[in-house]
């Protein structure tokens, strides 16, 4: 009943910049939190970015003031502005949400992925 798909990964060079999108569809009633995670080779996934209901954020602090985290209410989609991109930050990124949605059957709260977009950052 629900789907997230993610666009915007890509190759760039450090320093470069990139902008992640994440769009949510489906039978959807509310959308709590939104956020971002990432998960390099032979690496845990882990929490980029996450933005509640209405402004407030939190990052990892690797990559906090270079990464801006934003969501657009009425689109259901949240953004990962990505700016002076470092080597480390090369990794598949996911999004996910904490969705509620609606059925005949009722109501149901879950967490939902998207399936991933690779980044790349390397000269």
């Amino acid at each position: 009943q629900v789907q997230l798909v993610e666009s915007g990964g890509g190759l760039v060079q450090p320093g470069g910049s990139l902008r992640l999108s994440c769009v949510a569809s489906g039978s959807i009633f509310s959308i709590n939190a939104m956020g971002w995670y990432r998960q390099a080779p032979g690496r845990e996934r882990e929490l980029v970015a996450a933005i509640i209901s209405g402004s407030s954020t939190n990052y990892t602090d690797s990559v906090k003031g270079r990464f801006t985290i934003s969501r657009d209410n009425a689109k259901n989609t949240v953004y990962l502005q990505m700016n002076s991109l470092k080597p480390e930050d090369t990794a598949v990124y996911y999004c996910n949400a904490r969705i509620t949605y609606y059925s005949r059957s009722g109501y149901y709260t879950g967490d939902y992925w998207g399936q991933g977009t690779q980044v790349t950052v390397s000269s």
